[in-house]
């Protein structure tokens, strides 16, 4: 069945009312008197270069970007409410959970070493990953995800795609909006790319 050019604008504008949401269930919303809070270290660990990294995350908006030593570190900041981070480590792998965020203004930077395999898991919201050598493997349900590429030759494989929504291939030179946009890529290098999301937007840029 054909599906119109309206109808396609409706459900992408639906998707990104979503995707501005940091979670997909509902709470009161936070009293406009709850003070920010000034960003606080909440988990700092040394790991190894090189090591592979999961995160599970709640609901909010994170940076990922290199730290200036060989350390994972958490750090929160905005409307912190009761958010946990839990990061264990176990010779070249290192695990981090990120838990009951608020609902309303929680961001979070997390500091990892310039070289990590990073496999990303987020609920919802915003999430930024800088410049990072290595493997990745994104997902998040809805918002807006942007991944730097300082050199796409770094990479030898890219597979990306958003159910509804928008995607810019940037570097690798693909873009599209609407249903199911995606980006297969092959290159000399040797890392691989992996970047999905339910709704919203997903940039792949220098």
């Amino acid at each position: 069945m054909e599906i119109s050019f309206t109808k396609v604008g409706l459900i992408v504008l639906a998707a990104l009312g979503l995707a501005s949401c940091s979670s997909t269930s509902e709470q009161p919303p936070v009293s406009s008197s709850t003070p920010d809070q000034p960003p606080m270290v909440k988990a700092d660990k040394a790991f190894v270069a090189a090591g592979n990294i999961e995160m599970k995350l709640s609901g909010g908006d994170y940076t990922i970007r290199a730290s200036t030593d060989e350390h994972v570190r958490v750090s929160f900041g905005g409307n912190t409410g009761s958010a946990a981070a839990e990061l264990t480590i176990s010779g070249t792998g290192a695990n981090l959970a990120i838990t009951d965020t608020p609902h309303n203004n929680f961001r979070a930077t997390i500091e990892v070493p310039a070289t990590a395999g990073l496999t990303v898991h987020l609920t919802g919201g915003n999430l930024e990953i800088a410049s990072i050598t290595g493997n990745k493997n994104i997902d998040s349900t809805a918002g807006n995800v942007g991944i730097s590429i300082p050199n796409a030759n770094d990479y030898g494989s890219v597979d990306a795609s958003v159910k509804v929504g928008n995607l810019d291939g940037g570097p690798f030179g693909s873009s599209g909006s609407g249903l199911a946009p995606e980006l297969k890529w092959s290159g000399p290098g040797k890392y691989t790319l992996r970047a999905s999301l339910g709704a919203g937007n997903l940039e792949l840029k220098r």
